[in-house]
């Protein structure tokens, strides 16, 4: 049997071949997209927030893993740290800076006359502490005006030291200059300011003229004198008290142990006592008594004889001199000479050895040699060997600090 032909309908059939192929691939297509959509649909969705954690090992070693995080390289890699120093067995871990005050000490170097010898130079002084030597750290010839209390005793006492007293604070007074700085103080049973810190020479005569009643019989010297130094420590520079007075302390509160150590204990202050009422003692002396201090007051010569020796150590403290004047000629001689050591003197510093702020004394020592240290020669005008002396305090109190 043959096939059946149909040619009129062969070109439908291939048309028609075409458009199922077409419709079965867009079958598979569609199929395949649902499954895809499937998928997505069941898969989770990471989250962005929740990265994993590195691992357990402690984090990225280097530029690799969950975070890599780039070095800056336009900033220089940190210093090492500093090496911490060793620590010393018994030692604390902290250290300990201590800053020795400067000592400072006036010298005068004078004749047997007075004369005040300027030629000597830094390398003609030495300095002892206890015993050690110490480095000058400052020197200089100082002629600045000066900073001075006139402190004077003035009691009802005996007519003779009354009038030395005023004569002597007179003879002082004359001395001055425009640029000093005087304070003048009297004493009898309390210390009384006549006049402060002044510069007018006017009112320092003004001042002694009003000492015309003596009051009081009683010379209470060592309260008027600590009175005295306690008012000058405030005082910034270095200082004089002129004393003039018998040195009999007859009523004071404090005594003598007190007195000579409240004077160890101040800084930059030259005492220079001037003992009045000689002439009178000697005569009294020599008709065998003691010449009378005051109505009622028993005195004897060992008094004055201790008296003399109080103000001696209160001089040679401090490093200034003490002076005996007898008649009242003499009295302008001794302010003159006097005005001359304070005017001048060599200006001597040093930072002890002992770094230690332990309030303790400290006993100082001067000397005047020659550059290499063999003995000074001094010579006057005519070539002959003069007697000198070195007029400087004898210690100080160091500094304590405060625990």
């Amino acid at each position: 049997m043959y096939p059946m032909v149909f040619p009129q309908r062969f070109g439908s059939s291939r048309a028609g071949s075409r458009a199922a192929l077409l419709f079965l691939i867009a079958i598979m297509l569609l199929c395949g997209g649902v499954q895809l959509l499937a998928q997505d649909q069941l898969a989770p969705t990471p989250s962005v927030d929740a990265p994993e954690p590195p691992p357990a090992a402690g984090g990225p070693k280097a530029n690799v893993g969950p975070y890599a995080i780039p070095k800056k390289k336009d900033q220089p890699p940190p210093a090492p740290p500093a090496e911490k120093p060793g620590k010393i067995e018994g030692l604390p871990d902290y250290s300990i800076r201590v800053s020795v005050p400067l000592v400072e000490i006036p010298v005068s170097v004078t004749t047997k006359e007075g004369q005040f010898i300027s030629s000597l130079q830094k390398d003609n002084f030495r300095v002892y502490e206890d015993g050690v030597p110490q480095t000058i750290s400052n020197f200089a010839v100082s002629q600045a005006p000066i900073t001075a209390v006139l402190l004077v005793e003035f009691a009802s006492t005996n007519y003779a030291f009354v009038i030395d007293a005023l004569r002597a604070s007179y003879s002082f007074a004359n001395t001055l200059k425009k640029d000093d700085w005087v304070a003048v103080v009297s004493y009898d049973i309390k210390p009384q300011t006549l006049l402060d810190f002044t510069q007018d020479k006017g009112a320092i005569f003004g001042a002694l003229n009003q000492l015309r009643m003596p009051g009081f019989a009683e010379t209470n010297l060592f309260d008027a004198l600590y009175d005295t130094l306690d008012r000058v420590d405030r005082v910034e520079g270095h200082k004089y008290i002129i004393l003039v007075s018998t040195g009999f302390d007859s009523f004071s509160k404090i005594n003598l142990d007190q007195i000579t150590k409240k004077i160890k204990s101040t800084h930059d202050v030259t005492i220079f006592p001037i003992s009045v009422g000689w002439l009178a003692r000697e005569r009294y002396e020599a008709a065998g008594r003691a010449a009378p201090h005051g109505l009622g007051i028993p005195i004897s010569r060992i008094d004055y004889l201790q008296a003399d020796n109080e103000l001696q150590t209160f001089a040679r403290l401090t490093g200034g001199r003490f002076y005996q004047p007898r008649f009242e000629a003499e009295y302008s001689e001794v302010f003159h000479n006097i005005v001359g050591d304070i005017r001048n003197q060599y200006e001597i510093a040093f930072r002890p050895t002992n770094p230690k702020l332990d309030g303790s004394y400290r006993k100082l020592k001067v000397d005047v040699v020659a550059p290499d240290g063999s003995a000074l020669n001094v010579r006057d005008q005519k070539g002959k060997n003069v007697k000198y002396q070195v007029i400087a305090r004898e210690g100080y109190t160091a500094k304590q600090t405060v625990e």
